[in-house]
């Protein structure tokens, strides 16, 4: 019989999250039931949303699937795992100490600096998918955008499933009544997507990012509009200077296609709308959830779950059938492994965010957001052989900037407010 304790601080109370685990031997089921012992703070937060009932998790395989949990449980609580054991273990992945009470203490390898190494995580899986996803677009010249986030969508419902299935993660049950709340946000996610995937097929990747930061104005814009949120003076200078980027480096470019900025600038205004939305429908969204939350995995859930049947029929719309029954992609086995790739790290970027902003602040992740645009320019420009000019170059470089002023300028106005 093993004992897994692990502490959890909390602003506002503090409580013992206590995982009792039975293995029979290596080749058994991993049964924990977790439980909450003396704990009276409100539990509101998304990361102990999963804590408000008695749950019981499974895990097939060997006791190595105990280090996922530890990596899990400092993501959501920034505190270490401790197993006590009664009996002598074999652990794949760890070392064994000796305790005070001559019993075997077990702990799985640490990890020092999860804030830097959540931080790469972060960056590479955000960069990744984007170079992935103009590789698949422009390298294989594939023409079936809307074929392409349907499939990595799927990905992402079947590997959220499984570790909701499993135990790993917490998601909510997908009711009518949360279904009918989130229509109106999915059908401007699935847009959202696919004018993503449009304009990344016809404009380069650094001028993609650069165009993004228009959707930063936009948003501002509405939040004035529709929320009276009121920004100051270094917050509009940005905004001002973010858009003198985007149309220098259209003039600038020489790669330029109208198709490609048409659908970028319909991709800024769905993302800004997106936000805005997202932040109108939370409330109600979370009174349509039987615990009155809904954390990121949920959401995930959520937004690829609608767009499935939405996506299916967008592809008939299009046309894109007659295209995906001739081209030669699909018969290559290669092409298959780097979808599907894409699939994975869409979702890893929802993961690691995630553990990032819980080992980090949200300053640092902001400003981290901004630098890592830096890089993903700079790859997009090398690797897919990109002609530029000094002038299209120091636009590029003048929004980049631009973005970090706006991220401190941001961060500045959240502090004083």
């Amino acid at each position: 019989m093993c004992t897994i304790c692990q502490s959890i601080i909390h602003p506002s109370a503090a409580g013992m999250l206590v995982l009792a685990v039975t293995r029979v031997s290596v080749s058994e089921p991993v049964l924990i039931n977790i439980t909450v012992e003396n704990y009276t703070g409100i539990l509101s937060s998304p990361r102990l949303l999963f804590l408000q009932s008695n749950l019981c998790y499974r895990f097939m395989g060997s006791s190595s699937r105990l280090l996922f949990l530890d990596l899990l449980l400092n993501c959501l609580f920034r505190s270490p795992l401790k197993i006590f054991c009664d009996d002598e273990a074999d652990l794949e992945e760890g070392k064994l100490l000796k305790s005070k009470d001559n019993k075997l203490l077990v702990g799985p390898v640490r990890i020092h600096n999860q804030a830097l190494l959540s931080g790469l995580a972060y960056c590479l899986s955000s960069c990744s998918m984007i170079l992935v996803n103009k590789f698949v677009l422009s390298g294989y010249d594939f023409s079936a955008g809307i074929s392409l986030m349907l499939y990595q969508n799927f990905v992402s419902v079947v590997v959220v499933s499984v570790l909701s299935l499993s135990g790993m993660i917490s998601t909510e049950p997908l009711t009518w009544r949360l279904i009918r709340v989130w229509l109106p946000v999915n059908f401007i996610f699935v847009g959202m997507l696919i004018t993503s995937m449009f304009s990344l097929k016809h404009i380069n990747v650094a001028m993609v990012t650069i165009l993004k930061n228009v959707t930063n104005v936009i948003t501002a814009l509405g939040e004035t509009y529709f929320f009276g949120k009121y920004h100051d003076t270094r917050v509009w200078t940005a905004l001002v200077l973010m858009i003198v980027s985007a149309i220098s480096g259209g003039i600038t470019d020489l790669s330029f296609n109208a198709v490609g900025y048409s659908w970028q600038f319909c991709n800024c205004i769905l993302t800004a709308s997106y936000s805005l939305t997202l932040r109108r429908v939370m409330d109600t969204a979370k009174q349509a959830t039987k615990s009155g939350n809904l954390n990121e995995f949920s959401m995930v859930l959520l937004n690829n779950t609608l767009s499935l049947p939405l996506g299916l029929f967008l592809v008939l719309v299009f046309n894109e059938v007659d295209y995906l029954s001739t081209t030669p992609l699909l018969k290559k086995p290669m092409f298959w492994l780097v979808i599907t790739s894409s699939g994975f790290l869409g979702l890893a970027i929802s993961f690691t965010s995630l553990w990032f902003l819980h080992q980090t602040s949200a300053t640092t992740y902001s400003l981290v957001g901004s630098l890592n645009k830096i890089p993903l320019s700079v790859a997009g420009i090398l690797l897919f052989n990109v002609p530029t000019s000094i002038k299209n170059t120091f636009s590029i470089l003048f929004g980049l900037l631009a973005g970090i002023f706006f991220a401190k300028a941001k961060i500045r106005e959240r502090s004083q407010s």
